[in-house]
């Protein structure tokens, strides 16, 4: 089955592009994110592409005042994997690893969006994930973080806004992850379900500052990684030793600071102390959404526009565990005046995590 990536000296194994092993929830997806400076408007982004169930896929959201805009849309993929438009919505590389730009044209709900990602370095590969559930393996993939500033310009409806300089990130995951509607058959039980997850894209005026971590049910972390990158030009530097400690907004299971502890490679000890704001719930984005999920089926080509007040939303219904909160960060490093930046913190919070006190599926903080 040839495809037109097939023209392109892309290939990794002995067979065409359009195939991608032999597990149907393989993907290939963009995520992006920006905010202005005062983090009173985030807006998100993502593409994914679903080889094996010839689905593309793509959401736009921009929240304001706690309220979210978001635009889906989904077509069948036809096996082209360098046709990144759907629908309205579409990503551009305009330079590999550096610049990117988002389209969106909605006139049915008038949403539009010029965005242009500009790079502040280069990108971030982090450690491969891998994760089993009993001998099931139901994560297997690899994710590239990166930093930047955003240009352009977001209407909705008669409204303009200006962005200048914003910052922002954007990943990109290929791999295997669930997708689409969830496996129906009888299986036995691989045992509470359990996932802890936080993810840190961090700006500061000489530097970024990138800081993930998977932690089991006891708080170990079976994928932690924390990363201090100089826009200098300077080569990044892998953390070590890193720890953190979080605290949470009462009765909620919602981060309201974050401490992050590391050692440099010459053995001196940074700290980032993070101060929560904003709450942003991913299912704007389709992540977790009930029928804007991540490869679910649409027919050959659909769209849909929501607008959510999301603080009117429970925040320990399970629909809400995924979500980002903006925040403002402090950097302290020896020799140094301390440095204030701006980020968010994504997390997602289920079962278990003997350091917060977490003993059941979705109980809260104190």
């Amino acid at each position: 089955m040839l495809t037109a990536a097939d023209d392109y000296p892309v290939h990794q194994l002995p067979e065409p592009v359009a195939f991608a092993g032999s597990d149907r929830n393989f993907y290939d997806r963009y995520y992006f994110q920006g905010y202005d400076a005062a983090s009173e408007v985030f807006f998100g982004a993502a593409l994914g592409v679903y080889p094996h169930l010839n689905i593309i896929d793509a959401a736009f959201m921009v929240q304001r005042d706690g309220v979210q805009h978001s635009v889906f849309a989904s077509r069948h993929l036809d096996y082209e994997r360098m046709d990144t438009r759907v629908g309205p919505i579409a990503v551009e590389v305009l330079e590999p690893l550096k610049r990117l730009r988002v389209a969106v044209d909605d006139a049915a709900h008038n949403v539009k969006a010029v965005l242009e990602f500009t790079g502040r370095a280069a990108p971030v590969e982090e450690p491969r994930f891998t994760h089993r559930a009993g001998s099931l393996t139901v994560l297997d993939l690899t994710r590239m973080t990166q930093g930047g500033t955003w240009q352009g310009e977001i209407a909705l409806g008669d409204e303009r806004l200006a962005v200048h300089g914003w910052r922002g990130a954007r990943d990109r995951s290929w791999g295997v992850r669930p997708l689409g509607p969830r496996d129906t058959r009888p299986h036995a039980p691989a045992g509470e379900p359990q996932w802890y997850w936080l993810w840190a894209p961090l700006h500061f005026d000489d530097c970024m500052l990138f800081f993930h971590t998977n932690d089991d049910a006891q708080g170990q972390g079976w994928n932690r990684a924390a990363v201090l990158v100089p826009l200098d030009g300077g080569a990044p530097q892998k953390l070590e030793s890193v720890r953190h400690q979080a605290a949470y907004r009462p009765g909620t299971r919602q981060l309201a600071g974050l401490r992050i502890s590391a050692t440099l490679p010459a053995g001196e000890e940074i700290v980032v102390e993070l101060n929560c704001g904003e709450v942003v719930y991913k299912q704007g984005e389709g992540y977790n959404h009930p029928v804007w999920g991540h490869g679910m089926y649409h027919g050959v080509f659909e769209t849909a526009f929501q607008n959510l007040d999301t603080r009117v939303l429970d925040p320990n219904d399970f629909a809400q565990v995924h979500l980002h909160a903006l925040c403002s960060a402090e950097l302290r490093r020896p020799g140094q005046a301390p440095c204030r930046g701006q980020g968010v913190v994504e997390q997602m919070i289920v079962g278990a995590h003997a350091p917060s006190g977490f003993k059941g599926l979705l109980d809260v903080a104190a």
